[in-house]
């Protein structure tokens, strides 16, 4: 890469956990690793007032929130798996394998990069948007050679975020042509690597010859409220499309 590199997590001892695994990145000082995030489980996110749903009558149980399934996708090593573990409510489900010697020449995370693992099946996270709607997180492997499960996972998929590295943009490609394809409402979010990025958005748009429809957004893949406002834009895209559609 350029001038943007992702973070250089800790190489972990042989047998420890991978320096830039989901239990080496949030981790509490003198507290050992904790998976999915450092310290309790944040609030469930709180809409302002008079956009939430009410609340339900009095002795009336509450309906249980309806599932939103939501695909993390993109290119290797652009943060997918970050993205996940940063918002999740729960543990994420990860499924990181060591990269060996095997992988040279062929899973490439950039020249500065110290990214020692790499997902081989999905990531899986959740997180209460509000006490009627509650999304799942799936989040997709990189690498060409797992392309076939792609199009599993987006089975039942309201919308994508598609994760970009803006050093890396031809990365991206594959998953953009996947999602254009299958019809599936999305967003690209561009990591911002180390608070910055190599080129300006309206650049990036041009470079990946998306329409205006397309949001793009740039957000951090570490931190909660900023993968949060992302996803929110998925949610706002899927209901528009799903809008139209019934006015059709």
């Amino acid at each position: 890469m350029d001038s943007v590199r992702s973070p250089e997590w800790p190489v972990a001892p042989l047998g420890g956990v991978a320096g830039n695994s989901a239990a080496g990145r949030y981790a509490v000082p003198g507290t050992g690793p904790i998976i999915g995030r450092a310290g309790p489980p944040p609030p469930p996110y709180q809409p302002p007032s008079g956009a939430g749903a009410s609340a339900p009558p009095v002795g009336r149980p509450a309906a249980p929130p309806i599932p939103v399934k939501i695909l993390v996708a993109g290119g290797f090593g652009v943060g997918k798996t970050t993205t996940v573990g940063a918002i999740s409510e729960i543990a994420p489900l990860t499924t990181e394998a060591e990269m060996t010697s095997a992988g040279i020449g062929v899973d490439d995370p950039g020249v500065r990069s110290t990214k020692t693992t790499t997902t081989v099946a999905m990531d899986f996270g959740c997180v209460t948007i509000d006490r009627s709607l509650k999304l799942y997180l799936f989040g997709t492997p990189g690498q060409a050679r797992f392309g076939f499960m792609w199009d599993d996972l987006a089975r039942g998929a309201l919308g994508a975020l598609v994760v970009v590295d803006s050093a890396r943009l031809d990365d991206c490609f594959p998953a953009i042509d996947f999602f254009e394809r299958a019809g599936l409402p999305f967003v690209v979010g561009v990591n911002a690597f180390d608070g910055r990025l190599a080129l300006e958005l309206g650049e990036i748009r041009w470079a990946l010859a998306i329409g205006d429809h397309v949001p793009l957004v740039q957000f951090d893949a570490r931190d909660r409220l900023s993968v949060r406002d992302a996803l929110l834009v998925v949610l706002d895209r899927a209901l528009e499309r799903a809008t139209r559609e019934r006015q059709a």
